[in-house]
């Protein structure tokens, strides 16, 4: 079971795939960085908050208990950060699909066909006897 697992762990799609995650939770932070410390600041002073993420939302009071907030500048936070790590994801495998494209071989030519004299059909240039109508053809 302990060979199986080192197998596992140690496959290339698997490695792969652990510096995919590290890498993305350090680009998350420098995403929220972002966000959080130089997208928003401005924004807040356009709405007349200084600290927008934190101050925007609408209180409710609730019975017994005080009062709760609906958090919408922390909302707005989150999908402002949501669509800048997309567009970046976006752009990044809009370039490897590009290099992909670029290194992909060629499709092999089809082989030259000729038509069966009897039924019509193409069939490659050497063959001996039709595929479709299985007729004896003649030599080329």
């Amino acid at each position: 079971m302990l060979k199986e697992f080192k197998e596992f762990a140690l496959k290339g799609n698997m490695l792969d795939m652990a510096v995919g995650i590290i890498i993305g939770a350090a680009f998350t932070k420098v995403i929220n960085s972002l966000v959080s410390d130089i997208l928003m600041p401005p924004l807040g002073l356009l709405t007349g908050s200084a600290d927008f993420v934190k101050e925007w939302g609408i209180k409710l009071p609730v019975p017994g208990m005080g009062e709760t907030t609906i958090k919408i500048g922390s909302f707005l936070d989150n999908i402002v950060q949501f669509l800048i790590v997309a567009f970046a994801i976006f752009l990044l495998l809009r370039v490897i699909n590009r290099l992909r494209r670029a290194e992909a071989p060629a499709a092999p030519a089809a082989p030259p066909a000729r038509e069966c004299p009897y039924c019509l059909s193409a069939i490659p240039e050497k063959a001996t006897r039709c595929a479709h109508c299985t007729s004896q053809l003649p030599p080329v």
